[in-house]
């Protein structure tokens, strides 16, 4: 192939170049994502007459190591004192960080 069709390709590449984008268009991938996020459905809300409590634990978060009933426990003990299962039923504890207590 001569030089001046190779000369020729580089010059027909380079001018088919990637279009420009559209002024009114997204300049940078932030406001790109900021502008997909606005054109999402916004989050649904909750039925009227229902307030969202939320989890939090109560007790002394900082040695909570058993639950029941979203209140902590430091040991097995207390907490299953605290679920006060009936006679069929005994305490149960499922590991996780921290521990459920339950009655089974």
């Amino acid at each position: 192939m001569p030089r001046y069709a190779w000369f020729a390709l580089l010059v027909f590449g380079l001018a088919c170049g990637v279009p420009p984008a559209p002024a009114n268009g997204p300049k940078t991938a932030r406001e790109k994502q900021l502008m997909e996020a606005k054109a999402e459905e916004p989050p649904p809300k909750p039925p009227a007459g229902k307030k969202w409590r939320g989890w939090r634990y109560q007790g002394d978060r900082s040695e909570c190591f058993f639950t029941f009933e979203s209140h902590c426990y430091k040991t097995r003990e207390a907490a299953c004192k605290a679920a006060k299962c009936a006679a069929p039923k005994k305490c149960d504890v499922e590991d996780g960080g921290p521990s459920i207590v339950s009655c089974k």
